[in-house]
């Protein structure tokens, strides 16, 4: 099946945007049927390219595809007027010949794999770096971005091998999920503990139990 392809209202869509920037529930398509020979002919050729079929957005593709004319193919789009923002949930994107999901489902589900890859790989470096070893890491020598939350994105990554949304569901991808998920906590359950111990400490000084502790009785010297 050809990726970046869905139905609005009954009519075939290019989707050009997953999602629009600060706005998770809208997406940017344009309508093939709408659009002039010439434009039509070269859009159609992009999205079926390789090229075209590997982008994450297909927007990305566009805006460095040059239609026959000469001009940029995205910008060729938006100064026509031809590209519309209509709801996620209002596109119907068809994975294979047998089943659809609607755009606003796929997103979340994409958005959920992304977050599993990062965790997979954030865990794989603290393991290289800091986790086998049992040293401790402060700020300084934490690298950028570990053990972070995956910042909010208009547009999250595709995850690589997942041609169409079929194989979104499949059992070893839910694994690999729940695997994420639970190195995850475990990894803030061990910051969590250690944290704790920290505090403990701290507290057992503030409260004077160092001071209060009974002293030993000092030794008379006898003559």
């Amino acid at each position: 099946m050809i990726k970046h392809v869905g139905r609005h209202n009954n009519r075939k869509v290019v989707i050009l945007f997953r999602k629009v920037p600060e706005e998770d529930h809208m997406c940017l398509v344009t309508y093939p049927d709408a659009l002039p020979v010439h434009i039509h002919d070269d859009i159609m050729q992009a999205l079926e390219s390789d090229s075209g079929q590997q982008a994450k957005e297909f927007s990305d593709y566009l805006f460095r595809y040059t239609l026959r004319d000469g001009n940029n193919a995205l910008q060729t789009l938006h100064s026509e007027s031809m590209i519309k923002k209509v709801p996620t949930n209002q596109v119907i994107v068809t994975p294979n010949a047998h089943s659809t999901v609607r755009l606003d489902e796929l997103n979340a589900i994409l958005d959920k794999m992304a977050v599993g890859e990062e965790a997979i790989r954030e865990m794989a470096d603290l393991d290289r770096n800091a986790g086998m070893s049992g040293k401790r890491r402060t700020n300084e020598t934490r690298d950028v971005g570990e053990l972070r939350a995956p910042p909010r994105s208009a547009q999250p990554a595709q995850v690589q091998g997942t041609p169409n949304a079929a194989d979104f569901l499949s059992d070893d991808q839910i694994a690999m999920q729940r695997k994420a998920q639970a190195m995850k906590m475990a990894a803030e359950a061990k910051q969590l503990l250690a944290e704790s111990e920290r505090l403990m400490a701290e507290a057992a000084e503030l409260s004077g139990e160092k001071k209060n502790a009974p002293r030993k009785k000092a030794k008379v010297k006898t003559a």
